[in-house]
């Protein structure tokens, strides 16, 4: 099994003859890769079921992870809008109910999944702590939490108050492997109920030492945290030139960081982007570059949902008058134009081509592959010029593995695991690789 530590660590693996496509999983924890050749995670807000299954029927069709994240506003649609909310009990039913609901139907689109909760302000926190309650029912019987992550955004208050919650939390989330996602700099325009759209300018840019700040209390409790830091992002949909984008402030964030850690490490952040509905390909690359490990997009796919019904609405209006007559004749029944998983099913196609898109754009397709977790030897074809690699993870872990890139992501923590070096053997006509890894945890070898 894992046993927690954030030292570099070194681990000899074998691993046995058996390459598939990787099973469904529930990741404990944030993706935390870092470099831009490995792509990065697409957040998808997830309002009910049919959004759901729609956006892992994406990840599905072009074999990439994704995290599926629930807003206060839309866990408590996903329990149902006739529900009371005033003590968030609405909220906290819904996001429960999506995080089980995923959980079941991940297992069958065989695809690995983050579940995160989006922003929770300070007058939302019981709303958090009712989540965190689920974590802990769930890993008592379990032995993992319910959720993979969790954000608290209190980037409206002051930075010392905002800076002591978050550590408050994460003492208490860390007990449980819970990643941490935390807002310091305020995204502009209004989004679920939060608005933001009259805040000071200045407020949009975070500063590299307010960074470092975060990093620094939190790093402390563990290395399972990401920082959303505002570099002019707004939520929301605008004019194009409307919103200025600045994505190259996030390497000043980087270099800053890593010269007061004075390390090897030149991108030490796990930095997230906020309000990515409309942003152009140049930014998103931009912002991949400079450490961005997560991006949300929930604008976009809002309107993909709706333009999918729209059109079918409109080309099929003539049949949607009434429930018998119809351009064909005045008798025939239109129950299979009007019956709503006809007409549903046409906006969820629309939104899964978005997220393909929006994927893509990140460039997190089509390339993952699993290691089974034995101890004998494993080939994977395909990878790192079809030769023959040995390694190890024991418990039931699993490692998978980027196609021609020097990199993995252990699910376990979803960590990602950085080859600082590769080390080659000949052993039986077979390889060993020596790893070298990077935010992992120790490993007991059972070889």
């Amino acid at each position: 099994m894992f046993a927690s530590s954030s030292s570099t660590q070194e681990r000899n693996r074998t691993v046995r003859h058996s390459r598939k496509l990787a099973p469904s999983f529930i990741a404990l924890g944030n993706n935390t890769n870092t470099d831009a050749s490995m792509g990065t995670l697409q957040a998808i807000n997830v309002t009910s079921s049919s959004v759901a299954n729609a956006v892992l029927e994406a990840a599905r069709d072009i074999k990439a992870p994704i995290i599926l994240q629930v807003s206060q506003g839309g866990a408590a649609y996903f329990a149902g809008k006739g529900l009371a909310n005033d003590k968030q009990q609405a909220s906290i039913t819904g996001a429960v109910a999506a995080a089980h609901h995923i959980r079941t139907v991940a297992k069958a689109y065989g695809v690995p999944v983050v579940l995160h909760s989006d922003h929770c302000a300070k007058k939302l926190l019981p709303w958090f702590d009712g989540m965190l309650a689920a974590d802990a029912e769930y890993f008592a019987t379990h032995g993992e939490p319910l959720f993979s992550s969790h954000m608290l955004d209190l980037s409206e208050e002051p930075k010392a108050e905002n800076i002591a919650h978050c550590v408050t939390y994460f003492k208490e989330m860390a007990k449980y492997n819970i990643w941490l996602e935390m807002e310091i700099g305020i995204t502009g325009g209004e989004e679920d109920g939060v608005d933001n759209t009259g805040v000071d300018n200045n407020s949009l840019y975070t500063q590299p030492e307010d960074i470092y700040d975060v990093y620094s209390a939190l790093n402390a409790i563990s290395p399972n945290f990401s920082i959303a830091a505002a570099f002019g992002n707004v939520h929301g949909v605008y004019k194009p030139g409307n919103v200025r984008l600045h994505p190259e402030l996030l390497q000043k964030h980087q270099a800053y960081a890593a010269q007061q850690l004075g390390g090897k490490d030149k991108k030490p952040l796990f930095l997230v982007f906020h309000g990515g509905s409309g942003s152009t390909k140049e930014e998103i690359k931009t912002a991949v570059t400079n450490g961005v490990v997560k991006m949300n997009v929930d604008t976009d796919t809002q309107f993909a949902y709706l333009s999918g019904i729209r059109n079918f609405v409109q080309s099929k209006a003539g049949y949607l008058q009434s429930q018998v007559g119809n351009p064909e004749g005045p008798d025939k029944p239109n129950k299979k134009y009007y019956d709503p998983r006809v007409w549903v099913r046409e906006g969820e196609k629309t939104l899964s081509e978005r997220v393909k898109e929006a994927c893509t754009d990140l460039g997190n397709t089509s390339a993952l592959f699993i290691f089974p977790s034995f101890s004998n030897a494993m080939v994977i074809e395909d990878l790192f010029y079809q030769t023959a690699f040995k390694g190890c993870l024991p418990g039931g872990s699993e490692i998978w593995f980027k196609a021609g890139r020097n990199k993995a992501v252990c699910i376990t923590f979803y960590h990602v695991i950085t080859f600082g070096t590769l080390y080659f053997c000949r052993n039986s006509g077979s390889y060993d690789i020596k790893l070298k890894l990077k935010h992992c945890t120790t490993i007991q070898n059972h070889d």
